[in-house]
């Protein structure tokens, strides 16, 4: 429980952010189902491997452009590594290692910007950020689903780093700030211009206004700066200019279609980011008390430049804000500088335990008191969701109340009487930890908790020996694409007639939401033979509807 100790040689503190990193990300990776986002990253993966093509995407047969195309490259290259594949727990392997780079590109940028500050002890602080960052709720949520944020942020937060690293070199520093223009213009191939706008820019206004220092650097390494802004450029344009080039007329649609959703899909109010600081998870309460400035200031500016990491959360937060389209994961970019803040605070915490004013010892117990009582909760509500294998009497429930049971013991009695910060900071990582590794096999239970037992679904109609030797299946209608996914092939959308059912010369697999026979034009009896094969639901209840599956013949 020592964290001190852990912390006090370099292999050790490289150990625990791995050890972090691993049980946030890679634990249990199979485990919540497949996500919306997932399904279109998989699918337009699973086509790129089936022959289709890298550079133009589809997604069940048709343009794929919304999206840039670096994370579904990560994917397919993984399967043509592994072969094809549909398990979740290897499919989210890229996302994972995007969400540990982040964490490590974040630890030597946060190295940078503290390095020079007059209490602190050789990179702690850095270190504790970047155990912060990897504990967090949203990096981990985000960090264990395949889709384009998460590489996007990492990558960005990653170009940051070198060019804070480039600026504050005193001689030429060609090479981190090329380096930083790199993963820029990858960031731009992740998610497009969004990390410019949410991060860089923000990161920028924090690092550049009111900090004369900041921009002699910048103008010190002028040629490099510009190398860095050329070099993202040309990486980040490259693939939008070739789709512009190739199929200009879907591009500019797909443009026309994105830029419209800004203003008028998941609209939120101004306000809806309000609580972002409780998507740090158990660190909350001291994300919270870090960005009180007539508290937080005089104590943390010894340890982190402060004014810079509290503007940039506020930039960030204010670009976030001004889009009317929001959504919770669009908060990524806001962890990186609160993980910064509550590092700084903690420091402050453990190395002023002698000296602890009434305010420091009322906000220790505040925090291990909710600690205890997270802890003590935890296992109450496993035993009252009842779900099978995690209550009363099982393995699971009993690890849950032993390891728990000893987290609240330690933070009650040693975090809460004794406010000692390091145990608070030790509990809360192998509280996440254990969360993740004796909670997350709950959810998929939990997703289905309200299903309707027997129901037929898609992965299992697949398998009708009818149906899997036909090589070409159509949809009389758009097929959702989280069931594309798990047709295991792509199902284009089909609009039959006369002429085409005519020239029908072999079999094919017909998909629909309603009676096929009532969907194909008048005379098609003359010409084919229609059979109806399966049927499978799209949710967990009737009342989510249901498709059937059936075969057309030539005669």
């Amino acid at each position: 429980m020592r964290i001190a100790a852990i912390g006090s040689s370099r292999w050790g503190r490289i150990l625990a952010v791995l050890v972090v990193c691993g049980s946030s990300f890679f634990v249990h990776g199979d485990a919540p189902s497949i996500s919306l986002m997932e399904s279109r990253n998989f699918v337009a993966a699973r086509e790129m491997v089936a022959g289709g093509s890298w550079l133009i995407p589809t997604m069940n047969g048709e343009l794929r452009l919304a999206k840039p195309p670096l994370p579904t490259w990560a994917v397919a290259v993984l399967q043509q590594l592994t072969g094809p594949t549909e398990q979740l727990g290897l499919l989210r392997l890229p996302a994972a290692l995007a969400a540990t780079l982040l964490v490590f590109f974040f630890w030597g940028l946060a190295r940078e910007l503290t390095r020079a500050q007059p209490a602190e002890a050789p990179g702690r602080t850095a270190w504790l950020a970047a155990l912060v960052l990897g504990s967090s709720l949203l990096v981990i949520v985000t960090g264990r689903e395949g889709q384009w944020d998460i590489f996007a942020n990492s990558l960005m937060v990653g170009a940051l780093w070198l060019l804070v690293r480039g600026w504050q070199q005193p001689g030429r520093a060609l090479l981190p700030l090329a380096g930083a223009g790199l993963l820029a213009g990858l960031a731009m191939l992740s998610k497009g211009p969004v990390t410019v706008y949410a991060i860089l820019l923000p990161f920028l206004g924090a690092y550049l206004v009111r900090q004369p220092s900041h921009r002699r650097q910048v103008a010190r390494q002028g040629w490099g700066t510009a190398l860095a802004a050329v070099v993202a450029l040309l990486v980040g344009l490259s693939w939008p200019f070739y789709i512009w080039l190739e199929v200009a007329p879907a591009a500019l649609k797909v443009a026309r279609t994105e830029i419209a959703s800004w203003g008028d899909r998941h609209v939120q109010p101004f306000w809806y980011y309000w609580s972002f600081f409780a998507f740090t998870g158990l660190w909350a309460l001291v994300a919270l008390v870090s960005m009180v400035w007539p508290y937080a200031r005089p104590r943390l500016q010894r340890f982190l430049p402060y004014g810079v990491a509290l503007a940039w959360v506020a930039g960030a937060l204010l670009l976030l804000s001004l889009v009317p389209e929001k959504k919770e994961r669009y908060m990524l970019p806001l962890m990186p500088p609160l993980a910064l803040l509550i590092a700084g605070m903690l420091r402050y915490w453990e190395s002023s335990a002698s000296k602890a004013t009434p305010a420091d010892r009322l906000l220790l117990r505040a925090w291990g008191s909710l600690l205890t009582l997270v802890f003590l909760v935890l296992p109450v509500a496993m035993a009252v969701s009842r779900l099978p294998g995690f209550g009363p009497g099982s393995v699971r429930w009993g690890a849950a109340v032993g390891m728990f049971g000893s987290l609240a013991v330690a933070a009650g009695w040693l975090g809460v009487r004794q406010r000692r910060a390091p145990v608070l900071v030790a509990t809360t990582l192998a509280g996440v930890a254990a969360a993740v590794w004796l909670l997350l096999p709950a959810y998929p239970g939990w997703e289905s908790r309200k299903a309707t037992p027997g129901l037929r679904y898609l992965r299992e109609a697949r398998q009708q020996p009818a149906l899997r030797v036909i090589a070409s299946w159509r949809s009389l209608d758009t097929l959702h694409v989280k069931q594309v996914w798990a047709a295991g092939r792509a199902v284009p959308v089909w609009h039959p007639t006369i002429d085409s059912l005519a020239g029908l010369r072999a079999p094919v697999g017909v998909f629909a939401g309603s009676a096929v026979a009532d969907r194909l034009p008048v005379g098609w009896e003359q010409h084919v033979r229609l059979t109806r094969l399966d049927s499978f639901y799209l949710g967990q209840n009737r009342e989510s509807g249901y498709w059937v599956i059936s075969r057309i013949d030539p005669i």
